[in-house]
């Protein structure tokens, strides 16, 4: 069975996991309204992907007979002044994910909470590919700069991203 603590974190983990495919989805949304489709589509297939984050902890809290709590979820941003600013608000929104990672592991650690251990070492892994995925674009967008064929080949790029 799950400890009070640990089922309280994971279950404000569940949030941050359903705010990111929020989050994410807003972005799509965002490229869409942009004629963007193909960075829309890297925005969903991302927000897919946090959406399962969320149900590995939510299958964890049930696997250990804890309660799920969702919690309320907050409104998401919806406009930004360029891609590069929307990719940039990802990556940084990735960074925050991580720090929350970092923050379940210190209090497995606190509270011996071996059976959590291989979930967050998944996460760990899955918030360094996170990091650098969203990185990436936006090193490339910088590169990009005003170039609007290079807007257009990049869009075309991502757009390839197939879910897993």
């Amino acid at each position: 069975m799950i400890n009070a603590r640990m089922q309280e974190a994971l279950n404000e983990q569940i949030k941050h996991e359903l705010e990111s495919g929020y989050l994410y989805l807003s972005v799509a949304a965002y490229f869409h309204s942009e004629g963007l489709d193909g960075m829309a589509r890297w925005m969903r297939v991302q927000a897919h992907e946090e959406f399962n984050h969320a149900m590995k902890f939510f299958d964890h809290i049930k696997e250990r007979a804890g309660r799920i709590e969702l919690l309320a979820l907050t409104k998401p941003k919806k406009e930004w002044s360029s891609p590069l600013d929307a990719f940039q608000d990802a990556y940084h929104h990735e960074q925050f994910i991580t720090s929350k990672i970092n923050a379940l592991i210190e209090l497995a650690a606190k509270e011996a909470d071996f059976a959590v251990r291989p979930l967050l070492h998944w996460f760990v892994e899955e918030q360094i590919e996170e990091e650098a995925s969203t990185s990436q674009v936006v090193q490339m967008l910088e590169r990009i700069g005003s170039s609007g064929s290079g807007l257009v080949m990049l869009d075309r790029e991502l757009g390839k991203r197939e879910r897993e």
